[in-house]
């Protein structure tokens, strides 16, 4: 991990744009926010051909191995293993009603739901929340837009965010190292495949459809992200972009 963040950090000024002369072109850099956009789009493309050559493919046999009764029921393992995260970031956010929910989910699901592949809670509406939601909460900015490698769209905050989850995980107390690191890997590889596969033919679309497939993809993170960190409430009229 250190490796790629003295690489991150290395390339950090020489991957920046460079800012606009004109009053207009900087006014339209500044409401991206992407002054990394050059390593940006290069570590994009990398992501959009591990896509292409890994993921997708993994996708549609996963989709073919399992029905949608047992995709669902990984979905809700997935969920449920993050369910300490998520209460820890709804205390934090002062969302006591939400963290009695989860809590409440979790022991019901792990223990009558067999581990949480079956969801025994419904009726009531799932929700995750992550530290850079919470830092959200608390006011800290996005920060720059930053495309991570086999993650995928984030900004600095977020991406701080994915390490500081890491405290609030039991899997990184009760595991040792080498077991923590194959634990992580293994359900991140595995919620990836189980996304893109419940969102194939509409990713497809949209990225055969994008004029610039990495401008729309930087759009969609950004109010997909946005409307998590208010939860689903409308969005005020100062935050609509089209960037």
């Amino acid at each position: 991990m250190s490796r790629y963040l003295a690489l991150a950090a290395a390339g950090f000024l020489a991957a920046c744009a460079s800012v606009p002369a004109d009053p207009i072109a900087r006014a339209a850099y500044e409401e991206a926010n992407d002054p990394l956009e050059p390593m940006n789009r290069a570590i994009f493309a990398f992501n959009v051909k591990v896509d292409e050559y890994a993921l997708e493919p993994m996708a549609r046999a996963y989709r073919k191995a399992l029905n949608e009764t047992a995709r669902d029921g990984v979905r809700n393992f997935l969920h449920n293993l993050s369910a300490p995260v998520t209460f820890a970031n709804d205390i934090l956010q002062g969302e006591f009603d939400r963290a009695a929910q989860t809590s409440w989910d979790f022991v019901m699901n792990t223990t009558v739901g067999l581990l949480g592949f079956v969801d025994v809670t419904e009726g009531w509406e799932p929700h995750k929340e992550d530290l850079g939601q919470t830092l959200a909460v608390w006011g800290v900015g996005d920060g720059a837009y930053l495309v991570l490698p086999f993650y995928g769209p984030s900004s600095l905050r977020d991406a701080a965010g994915l390490f500081g989850d890491r405290v609030f995980d039991p899997a990184t107390y009760a595991l040792d190292p080498t077991e923590g690191a194959n634990f992580f890997a293994t359900r991140a590889v595995t919620d990836a495949v189980d996304t893109r596969a419940r969102t194939l033919e509409e990713f497809n679309e949209i990225k055969r459809t994008s004029f610039d497939f990495y401008v729309t993809a930087r759009s969609l993170f950004r109010q997909a992200r946005r409307n998590q960190i208010r939860n689903g409430a409308p969005a005020p009229f100062d935050e609509i972009t089209f960037n």
